[in-house]
């Protein structure tokens, strides 16, 4: 493996472990000493996906990767979620057995893995992948989120994004607590 600090040809293996989607090598130049990591893949049979256009192209694992990190980004999701996000989508693409796939299979895929990673995150990419004309059918979607699908367990640092019951809250480092509504200020009559 080529050192990728100072280009030399041969490295030495340290440690290995699996890791989610293949086998992650430490790894040591045999003329730096510098060590870097290496993800060892299976490498499946080229699966072509369908464009709504018409084009054909091969299944790129980085382009799913890509659009949902730019769907989950400034949202509290570990990266380690994405990858995993990812791998499943690719595992069922290549799961399917067929040569070619069409982009609307994919794009339903990552919406489904979305869905129950991060709401947010799957009203971005839903607004991206199914192009909404105007806000209606978004608002009709976010309706069909209340009320069709159950409420996903909410992981620690993440505000619910349509609560159930509606309240307003101020949130204050970890913890979030109801608002007070403004007092009113009573001026005083002066004597």
């Amino acid at each position: 493996m080529e050192c990728p600090f100072c280009g030399h040809p041969d490295s030495r293996v340290m440690d290995s472990r699996p890791g989610p989607g293949g086998i992650r090598r430490r790894r040591e130049c045999l003329a730096c000493g510098r060590r870097f990591s290496t993800m060892e893949r299976v490498e499946l049979e080229n699966v072509m996906v369908v464009k709504k256009d018409g084009r054909r192209e091969p299944f790129s694992r980085e382009k799913v990767l890509a659009g949902v990190r730019k769907a989950c980004e400034k949202r509290p999701i570990p990266t380690g979620a994405l990858e995993e996000l990812v791998e499943r989508v690719e595992r069922e693409v290549y799961a399917l057995g067929k040569a070619e796939v069409p982009t609307s299979y994919i794009g339903d895929l990552v919406m489904e893995e979305l869905r129950g990673l991060d709401r947010i995150a799957y009203i971005r990419f839903a607004s991206v992948y199914r192009a909404f004309a105007d806000v209606d059918e978004l608002e009709r979607e976010l309706e069909a989120l209340k009320a069709g699908w159950p409420r996903p367990e909410v992981p620690p640092g993440q505000l619910v994004l349509l609560p159930e019951v509606r309240q307003r809250t101020f949130v204050t480092g970890r913890s979030a607590r109801p608002l007070q509504e403004p007092r009113l200020i009573r001026k005083r009559k002066s004597r």
